[in-house]
């Protein structure tokens, strides 16, 4: 009788949930970590709170059907969020959120025989922490960017880093241990680095730690080996897990079947056929692609020292430019293109994970956010970083002066990058002694984060174990 008890026990699915935040930076990691639960024998539910019908999801991977996707209001129904300032839109979100989350907790909870323990919440909904202790659910803090920017918001939060902050050598340093010893002060978070020009934001990235000890786990969207010193010292004050890259199987350990995108995107990716035949017809190596993600606006005069320099550039270009930006692209350029006898693509946006995997690509220049840059280190293709606030300065540090797998623009005195500067740093990208070397570092790099995705490899065993906590609490 016990033995047929705990059969009935063992057989009855196991669900986790998990909430997104519903940015596309935001979605990526944490849908591909829900494929990775459910490639472990976990029922996930991921939650997604945004509105309809003014945003829409794109479903384009078959690897989602191991995941259930459950949409939930954000209150923004009929509202357009681009008339809101940040204070007012974060404090709608919350409050908005956590109603419909808590609703569907509790119908989750009245609806299943063996309803989940552990809710994974994206570590910017600190909140969503509160929501669960409350149903009796354990949480897991997941956090979408890297290691060392979250220890330097840490810092901050404690009051371990204060402003102004001081140059401790005189020289535009900071001392931030254990980040990186000769940290400039413009290679912080621009959260912190100006933390009166992003106050919303600036809230919203240190209320991750305002309660971070009461989550049972805190999951990071790294591997140990590319963080080893922030690793060490995250895990000497409380309990992590890395648990990254969170890009799809079939560019690492290719053990999620038909894996091969995120499969969940707030685009269309109307011009992903047009991209791959494009680059098919070019040489090895040969092409430049260019990303400032789904976020980053340049300005008029900027986007305009990119044309000149990709005009400029003995390399084939590939250009995402989003439909908000094409108005800024000088008033010529798309004439001169055909001027250039196919040496350049321009495109509203694309499967940034086939191009970087195309053999063609040999350079990705971009704006340093931390997916694009786990992408890219992933993917073995070297870089010229091109910052522009959040994160990304400290990522451009990592990329340049730590794995030594890419160069970093100049600005001028007006703070642009003249396209002069992009035409030398690419060159020295395709083609010399640097350039050999920053491809042999990326390809080095390649290789570990493909290891620590491997069965056993140090990502696939926090999960693992991850699942396994999850498993005990049903015995």
């Amino acid at each position: 009788m016990m033995d047929q008890q705990r059969s009935e026990r063992t057989i009855k699915p196991i669900h986790v949930l998990v909430l997104a935040y519903p940015a596309q930076g935001h979605m990526n990691p944490v849908v591909e970590f829900s494929k990775r639960l459910a490639s472990k024998g976990l029922n996930v539910a991921l939650i997604i709170p945004i509105s309809e019908p003014s945003n829409s999801l794109h479903s384009t991977n078959h690897a989602m059907s191991s995941i259930k996707i459950e949409q939930i209001s954000d209150g923004f129904e009929g509202v357009d969020t681009r008339e809101l300032n940040r204070d007012v839109y974060f404090e709608l979100f919350t409050v908005s959120v956590s109603k419909s989350l808590t609703n569907f907790i509790e119908q989750h909870q009245s609806s299943q025989d063996n309803p989940a323990k552990v809710l994974v919440y994206d570590s910017v909904m600190s909140w969503a922490l509160d929501i669960a202790i409350q149903h009796g659910m354990h949480g897991a803090s997941f956090f979408t960017q890297s290691c060392a920017v979250s220890a330097i918001y840490r810092h901050v939060h404690t009051g371990t880093l204060k402003f102004p902050l001081e140059d401790s050598r005189g020289q535009g340093h900071v001392s931030v241990p254990p980040v990186i010893s000769n940290l400039k002060l413009n290679d912080l978070p621009s959260f912190v680095a100006d933390a009166d020009a992003y106050p919303a934001l600036a809230k919203l990235v240190l209320d991750q730690f305002s309660n971070v000890m009461r989550a049972n786990w805190r999951l990071f969207n790294t591997f140990a080996e590319l963080e080893v010193e922030v690793v060490k010292w995250t895990g000497s004050q409380c309990p992590v897990l890395t648990v990254g890259p969170t890009i799809p199987s079939m560019y690492l350990d290719k053990r999620i079947q038909h894996d091969k995108d995120y499969g969940l995107s707030l685009f269309k990716l109307n011009d992903a056929e047009t991209c791959i035949e494009w680059l098919d017809s070019k040489d090895a190596d040969s092409v430049v692609y260019i990303s400032f993600g789904s976020l980053a606006s340049l300005g008029e005069e900027q986007m305009e020292e990119i044309a000149i320099g990709l005009k400029r550039m003995k390399s084939n270009f590939l250009w995402v430019v989003r439909a908000s930006e094409e108005k800024k692209l000088p008033c010529n350029f798309m004439r001169d293109m055909e001027l250039l006898d196919g040496k350049g693509l321009v495109v509203k946006w694309c499967d940034q994970l086939q191009v970087l995997s195309h053999g063609s690509v040999g350079c990705f220049m971009t704006h340093c956010g931390w997916n694009s840059t786990m992408e890219g280190v992933s993917l073995g293709v070297p870089m010229v970083v091109m910052p522009q606030w959040t994160d990304q300065p400290t990522n451009a540090a990592f990329i340049t002066e730590v794995w030594k797998v890419g160069l970093r623009v100049r600005v001028n005195e007006k703070g642009i990058v003249t396209g002069e500067e992009i035409e030398s740093c690419v060159n020295k990208i395709m083609g010399g002694e640097r350039g050999k070397e920053i491809k042999a570092n990326s390809l080095k790099w390649r290789e570990r984060a493909r290891i620590a995705m491997e069965e056993g490899g140090s990502s696939d065993n926090n999960i693992s174990d991850f699942v396994k906590n999850i498993i005990e609490m049903y015995k």
